[in-house]
């Protein structure tokens, strides 16, 4: 045979071998090269700005097509908005994009979502108005506008917060705290539509400018906008198979790469088998609250097996907390790990679709003065009925209620740690109504659910729990969740529950911290009082230090110990609007502002006849009232509480 017959026919050989290689990969890469052409031809013909495209690393492929479910993808359909804001704003240093482009760019991301889900039209569906996607809180559009009215001292801790990897629960509650901070004290509106609004300006800062990961950084993706992303690890080692083949191909000709993309197709097929033989054998699997727009939170659903297995079967010594929803116990998990597991009473299967979703939005906030959850259970069995259990991390100080009214016996808490406790609980409190997105009301606030860590930082618990709970499975009525001695009046007489209803009820619990006394005091066998009353009472004859207990340790100066009883008694006010809100609490405690003066309260509805007598003949009633340190009225930012309480 001449060498120029065995040239062509290495060359032909070669040729087919180059032609069905280029089939297999069309076979593993169909989805993918598809999505691809079709992303390029549209931003090739779109004039939006905007690259939607950086969202399909955090979209579930292995559920396309499927029907939507507006509460969970609407919601993530907003998250996944702002992440693309945030690319956006670190491509070109702007927010939103030109008004004229709006149209197009809410073309440009139905045509990415339906791809995944049917019949969902992000806009209809979800209500956005088209020019919301390119109007912005306070008509911020750039970087430096943004930057422009936040102090370059607070921009200095956002930075040393979120310029990081904030892939772990830590690094992310430092972030989150800090970008909480810059909403509630220098963007205070006002909003257009609710796309762009000023609570999700700082996550797309931190996010666009400030973290050196990028918007589209698996940690930055998870922690600010709780989008994870669904790249599974098959793909990438198909991929490397197919390099593979390439390589082997070329050296042992057409037969070994045939063999080759046999044996991927058969390894993919076993890993299928395998996934799917997993999913039916393993009983504690994670979950999913996002569908198809990734995962905001990594829960694990326990079985009712493993949660009986971890608290010994319910047993009384694993009980370490007792309330209206049920009780707490102490539990240890197959990995050796100690949690606490909340088991919920009279449940019924007919709302746990509601109850799995509030417990993934409830699990998607993080801070560090917030009790983190770690999964949950819901099951029926023949014995115990129906079953909700939520489990949380194990706070290994226990309650502050535990160190207040526990054993006389034990030390009392010092000046400094209760301090700590009463800020880290006034910033948990700010991050659930300010922060958070959904704001959440906590309703029972209460010093049983403050929970402390080893370095007796202060935890708020159960936060959000009244808010899924059904009807029925209350502490007070049908209607008002709460403790006796810690609800608002205003809404255990008419039921209108606001964020300061929760401000109530840190006032109450400051107090508690502050005095020593529980929330309901019994002064005889007959009377009882409030300790709201009690020390308004103290702080209207000037005498606002002894409220504090005595035998306290370390106090600290007297007047920040008179103001943080000022404080208290202002945010316990029986008025709704003569209290402050919850960010305002955390700026004075934390600053050298002052506290704004306290109004007249009405008497107490468990007043005697002679305390009647006394406020009916009094002419002593001035309005108002300011300490003796010399308090003037308060004003906040463009918030001014004193305007309130008129």
């Amino acid at each position: 045979m001449s060498f120029s017959k065995i040239t062509s026919n290495v060359f032909f050989a070669f040729a087919v071998f180059l032609s069905l290689l280029l089939l297999v990969l069309a076979f593993f890469q169909s989805n993918n090269g598809v999505s691809s052409f079709r992303n390029r031809r549209l931003a090739s013909s779109s004039d939006c700005p905007m690259n939607f495209s950086v969202l399909r690393k955090f979209l579930d492929t292995s559920q396309n097509g499927r029907t939507a479910n507006v509460s969970l993808d609407c919601q993530y359909a907003l998250q996944g908005i702002h992440l693309v804001q945030a690319e956006y704003l670190r491509t070109d240093g702007l927010f939103v994009p030109p008004l004229s482009t709006a149209e197009s760019c809410w073309d440009s991301y139905q045509d990415l979502v339906k791809d995944f889900i049917s019949d969902f039209d992000v806009r209809s569906v979800c209500g956005f108005e088209t020019s919301w996607i390119a109007q912005g809180c306070m008509n911020i559009t750039t970087r430096s506008q943004f930057e422009s009215l936040v102090p370059e001292s607070s921009l200095q801790d956002v930075r040393r917060a979120c310029n990081q990897s904030l892939l772990n629960n830590s690094p992310c509650a430092s972030c989150t705290t800090s970008l909480s901070r810059l909403k509630a004290s220098y963007l205070t509106g006002p909003d257009v539509g609710n796309v762009s609004d000023c609570s999700a300006y700082p996550f797309i800062y931190a996010a666009g400018s400030v973290n050196s990961f990028g918007p589209t950084d698996g940690g930055t993706a998870v922690c600010l906008f709780l989008l994870q992303s669904s790249s599974s690890s098959s793909g990438g080692k198909g991929k490397k198979g197919l390099v593979f083949g390439v390589v082997v191909g070329c050296v042992v000709g057409l037969s070994v790469a045939v063999l080759g993309v046999w044996f991927l197709w058969r390894k993919r097929c076993g890993k299928w088998r395998m996934r799917k033989k997993k999913s039916v054998q393993v009983e504690m699997s994670s979950i999913s609250g996002l569908d198809s727009i990734g995962a905001s939170t990594t829960l694990v659903r326990f079985t009712f097996e493993e949660v009986k297995a971890a608290t010994r079967n319910f047993s009384r010594d694993n009980i370490i907390g007792k309330g209206g929803y049920g009780n707490v116990y102490r539990g240890i998990l197959s990995n050796g790990s100690e949690v606490a597991l909340k088991r919920f009473k009279n449940c019924s299967a007919a709302g746990d679709a509601n109850f799995s979703h509030e417990v993934e939005v409830i699990a998607s906030v993080r801070h560090v003065n917030l009790v983190a959850l770690r999964g949950y259970c819901t099951a029926t069995t023949s014995f115990e009925g129906h079953q909700r259990i939520i489990v949380c991390d194990l706070m290994c100080n226990g309650s502050l209620y535990d160190h207040l009214f526990g054993s006389s016996d034990e030390k009392k808490l010092s000046w400094p740690i209760r301090q700590k406790i009463a800020i880290g609980t006034a910033r948990g409190l700010a991050y659930l109504h300010y922060g958070a997105q959904p704001a959440i009301i906590h309703r029972d606030i209460k010093a049983s659910n403050i929970l402390l860590d080893e370095n007796f930082e202060a935890k708020v618990a159960d936060f959000g729990l009244a808010k899924f709970t059904p009807e029925g499975m209350t502490h007070l009525s049908t209607r008002v969740a709460g403790t006796l001695g810690y609800v608002a009046p205003e809404y255990a007489l008419y039921g209108q529950l606001t964020e300061r209803s929760d401000v109530y009820s840190f006032g109450v619990v400051l107090l508690e911290i502050l005095s020593g006394k529980k929330a309901l005091i019994s002064m005889t066998e007959s009377q009882t009082w409030l300790v709201t009353d009690w020390a308004w009472s103290l702080v209207r004859k000037g005498r606002a230090l002894d409220v504090i207990e005595e035998g306290m340790a370390d106090l600290g100066p007297r007047e920040v110990l008179e103001k943080y009883v000022l404080v208290a008694v202002l945010s316990s006010h029986p008025q709704l609007h003569a209290r402050p809100t919850m960010d305002q609490i955390v700026k004075i405690l934390e600053t050298d502002l002052p506290v704004p003066s306290i109004p007249e309260r009405p008497i107490s509805l468990v007043a005697n006849l002679d305390d009647i007598e006394r406020s009916v003949s009094s002419s002593s009633g001035s309005g108002h009232l300011s300490s003796s340190a010399g308090y003037q009225p308060f004003t906040f930012e463009n918030n001014n509480p004193s305007s309130d309480s008129r």
